[in-house]
């Protein structure tokens, strides 16, 4: 296959950190568009997004991605200019390289050698992107399948091009993901001088007790398709920046991963009883970033699986680890949802990278999972 690496090269040279899409959508749907997609474009607030559709028959097969990135970080401990793609010892350098600029030009490069090879296939093509997977993830994909569900259109099958894959290309497939909650914590005292605690109520001593007991609870036992749920303490603050003033509150930043076998509410009552039984004057907020889903190990998987199989000589894990991603929206409205890209070590990294020799590969097993699944 042709033509990977040249889409991935000018897909990274456009500069698209959340939200900005950088012109790359534009791009995709005039390659699209001359396939003989339908492309409609969809913008919500400061986001672009595209919905393109070739056909109207069932089966639909679609592609889903983001072309927004994370931001560089130092240039100066850059090897080269990260909106540069750069070749360098087999690979190809660039910010979105791994996460996912080239999973996008697979997809493209997929669809076009696929419509020239059988232009009356069966089913449907389609292509949902956003530049809003990076950021806070409102009005993109969430938003783009809202508008899908409202005028009665689904799909079948969604490949979603996150760079899933631990060690070498197709080795980890991911099925579903971990529902993620997070809390804010203030927990209040009484300030004072640290020469006359009997004056004071140190916030920081009465959480500590709490707080262990949060650490070694045993939310859930997880299940076949995902590890126990974790809770992590991400970030605490209390204090005034001096040694001599006792705090007169501490804030604490905190994480769920959570697995099907616990819901939010019921960690969130959990976590407010202990707070509870230890006697805490307390505040907290919560922010739900998403539910826990499961992919139906159907035809999709099976199919992926096995053309993995046949281009990598590997057997595919299918996984629920890592963090989120847009998958939990598009589960809404297509039954079978599958996650597979690049080796992820890179990602948001300084110098992101994608072998330079895995561009095609990725292009051909997308090929392969079009031909099995629109005969």
């Amino acid at each position: 296959m042709q033509g990977t690496l040249e889409l991935a090269q000018d897909l990274i040279r456009r500069r698209s950190v959340t939200p900005e899409d950088g012109g790359c959508q534009e791009l995709i749907a005039a390659r699209l568009a001359a396939a003989g997609f339908k492309c409609e474009p969809m913008r919500f607030g400061e986001v672009s997004n595209l919905w393109a559709r070739r056909g109207a028959d069932r089966p639909l097969v679609c592609f889903a991605g983001h072309t927004d990135v994370v931001p560089t970080g130092p240039l100066a401990e850059w090897q080269s200019d990260p909106f540069v793609p750069t070749l360098r010892d087999g690979r190809l350098y660039g910010r979105g390289a791994a996460d996912m600029k080239s999973s996008i030009a697979a997809f493209v490069i997929a669809a076009e050698y696929f419509l020239k090879e059988r232009p009356k296939h069966s089913g449907s093509i389609a292509f949902l992107l956003t530049s809003d997977e990076e950021g806070p993830a409102v009005d993109g994909t969430a938003r783009v399948v809202q508008a899908l569900k409202a005028r009665g259109e689904t799909m079948d099958y969604c490949i979603v091009g996150e760079p899933t894959s631990a060690d070498a290309l197709g080795d980890t497939l991911k099925n579903g993901r971990r529902g993620s909650l997070s809390g804010r914590l203030t927990v209040r005292g009484v300030q004072g001088h640290v020469a006359y605690p009997h004056l004071a109520r140190n916030p920081v001593h009465q959480l500590a007790p709490a707080l262990a007991e949060l650490a070694k609870t045993q939310w859930d036992r997880g299940n076949e398709s995902f590890p126990p749920t974790t809770w992590q303490v991400s970030n605490i603050h209390a204090g005034t920046g001096v040694g001599n003033v006792i705090p007169g509150s501490v804030d604490v930043d905190f994480n769920f991963r959570f697995s099907t076998e616990s819901t939010d509410a019921g960690l969130m009552q959990r976590v407010e009883a202990i707070l509870r039984k230890h006697g805490l004057e307390y505040s907290l907020s919560w922010l739900l970033g998403a539910r826990p889903f499961l992919s139906a190990r159907g035809r999709l998987a099976q199919t992926v699986a096995e053309v993995c199989k046949r281009h990598t000589g590997r057997s595919a894990e299918l996984s629920t680890t890592g963090g989120t991603s847009d998958a939990r929206f598009i589960i809404e409205i297509s039954p079978e949802v599958l996650e597979l890209g690049p080796v992820n070590a890179s990602i948001h990294q300084i110098n992101e990278h994608i072998e330079v020799a895995a561009l095609d590969q990725l292009a051909g097993i997308y090929l392969d999972t079009l031909r099995a699944l629109l005969p």
